[in-house]
């Protein structure tokens, strides 16, 4: 399952990420996965609560966005969404295609929060 290893290093990137900001507990994090990177949705979320318990992102919350993939056409330009399987044009069928999305895998936005402000959060 390589959701472990791609987990670890978003937490350990998160948390390199808050404690060079100065904070002392990562409360969300947000992904965005492309569709074409096999990254299975429920095998990323078991090894975020697998792992995040031994990091400062202990309580976080993850939220993951998929993204479609989505190619141009060499030949007539068209754009368009399509699944892993059928890259070929909609429009002309050329086989002279561009993938545009589909592959990323990016940390979108982190919340975090220092110790003062976890503890405001208590009370």
């Amino acid at each position: 399952m390589h959701e472990m290893g791609i987990m670890s290093d978003v937490l350990i990137t998160c948390e390199n990420i808050a404690r060079e900001a100065g904070k002392s507990r990562i409360t969300h994090i947000a992904l965005t996965i492309g569709e074409l990177t096999d990254i299975q949705d429920f095998a990323l979320e078991f090894a975020f609560e697998a792992l995040a318990p031994q990091t400062i992102a202990k309580d976080a919350t993850l939220e993951m966005t998929f993204i479609s993939p989505q190619s141009r056409c060499n030949a007539c330009g068209k754009v368009y969404e399509h699944d892993r399987f059928t890259m070929l044009c909609p429009e002309c069928g050329s086989f002279e295609v561009v993938l545009l999305s589909g592959r990323e895998l990016q940390i979108d936005s982190i919340e975090a929060e220092d110790e003062e402000e976890a503890a405001d959060d208590d009370d």
